[in-house]
């Protein structure tokens, strides 16, 4: 890619809107791992009991072991979450970025100026 590309890219609104919204997404699934995670450390800090109650009266599995199943779950849960975004949402909204580039340095001649 030449510098055109690159400059065509940059002042492309839809590129904007492409930083904006993965920066968007990545932040919030970020706060949402952090506050998941902090939350249970929290929890075995202040409230160690807490974590090893049994699940029944009858039962050797504690909750602990329940909530550290469902961290890994939510984990999985939100990197899939990323995945799609980025796999449909952001790879449209990049594939109409470059093509739009291409589209405009084609219709540039060497001096930089509009070939129409």
């Amino acid at each position: 890619m030449s510098r055109r590309h690159f400059d065509h890219i940059r002042n492309n609104i839809k590129f904007d809107d492409l930083v904006k919204q993965r920066s968007r997404l990545s932040w919030t699934l970020a706060a949402l791992i952090l506050l998941v995670y902090y939350s249970f450390i929290l929890v075995i800090a202040f409230a160690p009991g807490l974590l090893g109650v049994p699940i029944s009266a009858t039962s050797t599995a504690t909750w602990g072991i329940v909530i550290g199943l469902v961290i890994i779950l939510f984990t999985f849960i939100i990197t899939g979450i990323y995945v799609y975004r980025a796999n449909t949402i952001f790879d449209l909204l990049l594939r109409d970025v470059i093509n739009a580039s291409e589209t405009h340095v084609n219709d540039l001649d060497a001096n930089g100026s509009n070939k129409k």
